[in-house]
């Protein structure tokens, strides 16, 4: 019993390791991103905002324009609103953005943003967008709760508005376009895209374990009549 405890004290040893370090590292609280991958209205929604906002800086770069189409647009809806940079819906979402003098401006060259909801998380996401405040001390007068000293700036201030973080707690400064809840949505539809595009098969799956399901349950029904039909006669 004693030999067993030790083994599974040593097994159990580098979790709490890792457990105790993030929770005395001082991380920022994380919200749940309440996303819903069927739903084809925030999804568009959200490959609309990723577009116009993110995708002027942060290339996508594994992630073709005409997988749009899964979440229930049409090409010609493809091209007529969302093809800004390129000329065909099958090409990359590429930026044309120089990253040498991207590293100028920001210090760093903005990530490709493809598959970073599989890499941070939906959470992470969610919450470092909507935890942006002024920073005197910062170069370009931003900083993140979430990700503090980021190179970014905030380019969603005149959607949100601007916060301050005071006493361990942010208020808002000014009020932007959107109310509290119009812009939580709109990160949150932002969200539900990325995590899409980070693995666009992932609704195709879906689809098909629907019918693979339906398929087992009347193979199942098929199976339960046979043998009932093989052993109808024996008592």
């Amino acid at each position: 019993m004693k030999k067993n405890s030790l083994i599974l004290a040593i097994l159990l040893f580098p979790f709490f390791i890792w457990n105790n370090s993030y929770a005395a590292d001082g991380s920022f609280h994380l919200d749940n991103a309440k996303i819903d991958l069927d739903d084809q209205q925030s999804l568009q929604r959200g490959a609309r905002n990723f577009i116009n906002y993110c995708l002027n800086c942060h290339s996508a770069n594994y992630m073709r324009y005409n997988r749009l189409q899964d979440i229930g647009l049409s090409e010609d809806e493809i091209k007529k609103n969302l093809l800004f940079t390129a000329d065909k819906s099958g090409e990359l979402m590429n930026i044309s953005m120089d990253t040498v003098e991207a590293k100028k401006w920001f210090g760093a060259n903005p990530p490709n943003l493809t598959v970073t909801a599989r890499s941070r998380g939906k959470d992470w996401i969610y919450t470092y967008l909507r935890t942006f405040y002024i920073d005197d001390s910062r170069e370009l007068g931003w900083n993140n709760l979430v990700y503090p000293n980021a190179a970014m700036p905030h380019v969603l201030w005149e959607l949100q508005g601007t916060q301050v973080y005071k006493d361990n707690q942010l208020s808002l400064l000014k009020a932007g376009v959107l109310s509290e809840q119009e812009y939580d949505q709109f990160v949150l539809d932002t969200t539900n895209y990325m995590v899409f595009m980070a693995e666009p098969a992932k609704l195709v799956r879906h689809k098909i374990g629907y019918f693979v399901l339906g398929f087992l349950v009347i193979l199942l029904i098929l199976v339960i009549n046979l043998k009932r039909e093989f052993w109808k006669d024996i008592k």
